[in-house]
């Protein structure tokens, strides 16, 4: 669905049934170059079990217009702004990679909006290197390729990866490929700048009193386990769970362990 947020459309997939604001409210928050479709077993799965869901694209991402937001504190505004306009007041906060920074940030700006924070495939700093930095600014199709082969575990996830005829990386290459050519604005690099420069992540993660998991891939090249190491401190009464034979893109590696950890922690009264 399509909501007005800061006067731009904002899209939301809501899992193949109707948002419902008297649910309780699942919110999924892509990383850099994604969209919504990243998460989409987990949010179908959570629509049809008990849950609204609302998985966003962020502006200038899938179907959301506007110009990309240069930092995470934007964009956790710009989240806050979109539960107001959803009328929800308080929800289920779970973000992948840039995402869960978002995720974090929202939670600190606002913690009576936060039931629990759910945060995947995280790291802080997420420092991004110099290199990757200067191909996403210069040589997109390169930066993409960078991402793809770090991302993730394997080249041919097993079984059957994880489907017969699911390619993971190419299905990855493709969707940030799709975002690329959707908007002339420099998406990639102003995603990867606002992760880079972003500050505020221990702060923030002193304010969290919700229950917190940290999901995270064993075998992350991009946010490795013990890029966590700040947040776990600050956090204390988080739980972290690692997943086998997984890197980055958990949600696409392991698909149905990723939606067994984040429904049974969002579940759990």
């Amino acid at each position: 669905m399509l909501i007005k947020v800061h006067g731009q459309d904002a899209y939301c997939y809501t899992g193949g049934k109707p948002f419902d604001p008297a649910l309780p409210t699942a919110v999924f928050i892509h990383g850099a170059q994604h969209d919504h479709s990243v998460w989409i077993l987990q949010t179908r799965y959570f629509a049809h079990h008990g849950f609204g869901v609302l998985a966003v694209d962020l502006p200038a991402h899938g179907r959301s217009s506007g110009e990309p937001l240069t930092s995470v504190e934007a964009m956790a505004d710009w989240l806050l702004a979109l539960l107001d306009a959803a009328g929800v007041q308080k929800a289920v906060l779970i973000g992948h990679s840039m995402g869960s920074l978002i995720a974090l940030e929202a939670a600190g700006r606002a913690p009576e909006r936060a039931d629990k924070l759910a945060l995947v495939g995280t790291a802080y700093p997420m420092r991004v290197s110099d290199a990757l930095l200067n191909a996403a600014k210069n040589d997109e199709q390169t930066a993409i390729d960078m991402v793809n082969i770090w991302s993730h575990a394997s080249f041919a996830q097993k079984p059957s990866c994880p489907g017969p005829g699911f390619y993971v990386l190419g299905g990855n290459q493709r969707l940030m490929q799709r975002i690329s050519n959707q908007h002339a604005a420099p998406v990639f690099y102003t995603d990867f700048v606002a992760c880079n420069a972003y500050a505020n992540g221990e702060a923030a993660a002193r304010t969290v009193s919700c229950p917190t998991l940290m999901l995270l891939g064993k075998r992350d090249m991009m946010t490795p386990p013990k890029a966590t190491a700040t947040l776990a401190k600050a956090i204390p009464h988080c739980k972290v769970t690692q997943l086998e034979d997984c890197g980055h893109a958990l949600m696409a590696e392991q698909p149905d362990a990723v939606l067994e950890s984040l429904f049974g922690f969002a579940s759990k009264a």
